[in-house]
């Protein structure tokens, strides 16, 4: 069992390297950025914990999930909904699902006990495909049963599901990436890396580009934000925070005066809201056998 998931952890990193790095090169966003920038390995165990480790978990969660939704869920809705063309039937999810991420990631970060998870993602600054899979298990988790619940309660097939979170999740490392390319009208629907990159804008507690893989809904509510130009905003967050892996996986968890004392800083909270930029209200505004993917936020 180990070895297959050494050899798909192996496998996956040759993929996603062979298809991004030379892009990342080709089109950088940040052409003074390095391959090997600062941090890159803390991002490598992330993505490691994501194939070895937390995938299963959610993958044992979803299956959970999709057995009690058969024996409990709705099933006039089930069986409505089965009756829609198949491809009907999955855009139906695949919204539903969307738009459920929306809200869940804009209560990340206006919940406190929700956003000392999300913060681990915020933490980087710089952005790659390698670090698209920097995010606390719990977050992606959450984050991945908020994507697929509309599916498993409207009774798309399992393995349809299964391939939308590989071509989802692949599409989520694109959008991370140190890449800009024009993809017109796409960016609208699909999301780009130009527009996610402002959603890692070094601010505390980001209002804008909530939605992802789906900007029509941060269209929809207000908040798409992506002004032309050059990126040369800082990203990450601006307040102290860990730097090993460890650290970041078990910081959510302690209290701020704890860690404050533990790291003998001063007690500043990353939760804590300060000066946000304000979303444009237009385009161009203003100044998931699958393999684990990262879920996108």
């Amino acid at each position: 069992m180990w070895m297959d998931s050494l050899w798909t952890l192996a496998a996956s990193f040759a993929v996603l390297a062979v298809v991004f790095a030379p892009l990342e090169r080709l089109f950088p966003a940040r052409a003074e950025q390095a391959v090997f920038r600062p941090r890159w390995l803390v991002d490598l165990c992330f993505f490691a914990g994501q194939y070895l480790v937390f995938a299963a978990v959610t993958l044992w969660l979803l299956r959970g999930v999709s057995a009690w939704a058969g024996e409990h869920a709705l099933l006039p809705l089930r069986a409505a909904a089965r009756r829609l063309p198949f491809w009907l039937h999955a855009a139906l999810s695949v919204a539903l699902g969307d738009l459920l991420v929306y809200w869940f990631h804009r209560a990340c970060h206006r919940y406190d006990f929700l956003w000392r998870f999300h913060a681990v993602h915020h933490s980087a600054e710089h952005l790659d495909w390698l670090a698209a899979h920097r995010e606390h298990p719990f977050d992606g988790i959450a984050t991945q049963l908020c994507l697929n619940l509309p599916g498993i309660l409207l009774g798309l097939p399992f393995e349809a599901m299964g391939a939308v979170i590989v071509i989802r999740g692949f599409w989520a490392v694109f959008i991370h990436s140190n890449i800009r390319l024009p993809l017109g009208p796409l960016r609208y629907v699909l999301g780009a890396p130009e527009v996610h990159h402002w959603h890692h804008l070094r601010s505390e507690r980001t209002v804008h580009n909530f939605a992802n893989l789906a900007p029509w809904a941060d269209l929809l509510f207000g908040t798409y934000h992506c002004p032309e130009g050059p990126e040369t905003y800082p990203l990450g967050l601006p307040e102290p925070w860990p730097k090993g892996y460890l650290a970041q996986l078990v910081r959510p968890f302690i209290p701020e005066e704890r860690w404050a004392r533990l790291a003998g800083a001063s007690a500043t909270a990353p939760r804590r809201r300060g000066e946000e930029i304000a979303p444009a209200r237009g385009p161009g505004r203003g100044a998931s056998g699958t393999l684990p993917a990262p879920a996108g936020k």
